[in-house]
C-alpha cells in the first residue's frame, strides 16, 4: 500500500509522549521525515528513535513552546536540517485539576501559555516555511473540552476553546498561500496529561461517553493523518474534528 506522507516533512509539538508521540510515529511509517519537539529532550530522542527504524530522516528537539525565540530556532532547524516545513501539528499541552475558586492567576497563566500562546507561537514560526514551499497542513490539537466545558478545568477550557477559534482565523488567513488549517478535539484519551486528574474525575467523564470508554492515542493519530494528507485532507480548513467516544455531537 502507498504511503500517504512520502516526501513530505511534519514537526510535531509534544511529540514526546501521548497523542504527539502517535501521531510523530504514524506519520513516519506513513513516510515522512518527522522532527519531534517536545521540553524533554529525553522523551524527543526516543521517539525519534523508533521514527529511525522506519528509515525516514528525523530530528530530536528540546524546546519550550512557550518561548517565542526558542520556538522560532527550532523551526528554522527543522527546515535547514529536513529540507522545510510541510506540516506542523501542534500537541504540546498541559492539563490539571483545579476548582475555579481555588484557582490562581500564575496556574491560569501558566495553562493558557502553553495549551494557547504555544500553539500560535508554532504556527507563527513553522508556517513562513510553508509558504516559502508553497503550500502546508497545520493541524492543532483542541480538546471536546473547549467545546462543551468542564469542572475543575476553567483554564485548560479557555486554552482549548481559543485554540478552536484560532484555529478558524489561521485557516481564513493562510487559505490564500495553499495552507490548510484544522483542529482535532479529542475526547479523554488515556495519556500521561490525564493521570493528574482524579479517579472521580475520570469515572464521572467514563460515565458520560456513549462508547463507554477513554480513548487510545492510536485511534487518534489517523484523524491526524488525514488531515495532513492528501487527497484525503484537501477539503478540510478551518474545521474541527473530534475523536471523542460520542463526548460532543455537533
Amino acid at each position: 500500500m502507498e504511503q500517504q506522507l512520502t516526501g513530505k516533512v511534519a514537526v510535531v509539538t509534544g511529540g514526546g509522549s501521548g497523542i504527539g508521540a502517535a501521531i510523530a510515529l504514524l506519520f513516519a511509517r506513513e513516510g515522512a521525515d518527522v522532527a519531534v519537539l517536545d521540553r524533554d529532550e529525553q522523551h524527543a530522542r526516543a521517539v525519534a528513535e523508533e521514527i529511525g527504524a522506519f528509515g525516514g530522516r528525523t530530528a530530536a528537539l528540546a524546546a519550550d513552546v512557550t518561548d517565542g525565540e526558542a520556538v522560532r530556532a527550532a523551526m528554522d532547524r527543522v527546515a535547514e536540517e529536513l529540507g522545510g516545513i510541510d506540516v506542523l501539528v501542534s500537541a504540546a499541552g498541559i492539563l490539571d485539576e483545579t476548582p475555579l475558586l481555588e484557582m490562581t492567576e500564575a496556574t491560569f497563566d501558566k495553562v493558557l501559555a502553553v495549551d494557547l500562546k504555544g500553539v500560535f507561537l508554532a504556527a507563527r514560526w513553522a508556517a513562513p516555511h510553508m509558504v516559502a514551499r508553497g503550500g502546508g497542513r497545520i493541524i492543532n490539537i483542541a480538546s471536546q473540552l473547549g467545546i462543551k466545558g468542564g469542572t475543575g478545568l476553567t483554564h485548560y477550557v479557555a486554552a482549548k476553546a481559543g485554540v478552536i477559534g484560532m484555529t478558524k482565523a489561521m485557516a481564513l488567513e493562510l487559505a490564500e498561500h495553499h495552507i490548510l488549517v484544522n483542529a482535532i478535539a479529542p475526547g479523554p484519551v488515556v495519556t500521561p496529561l490525564i493521570e493528574g486528574l482524579s479517579e472521580e474525575w475520570k469515572a464521572a467523564k467514563q460515565a458520560e461517553l456513549p462508547i463507554g470508554r477513554f480513548g487510545q492515542v492510536h485511534e487518534v493519530a489517523p484523524t491526524a493523518l488525514l488531515l495532513a494528507s492528501s487527497p484525503g485532507g484537501d477539503l478540510y480548513t478551518g474545521q474541527t474534528l473530534g475523536p471523542n467516544s460520542g463526548d460532543v455531537m455537533p
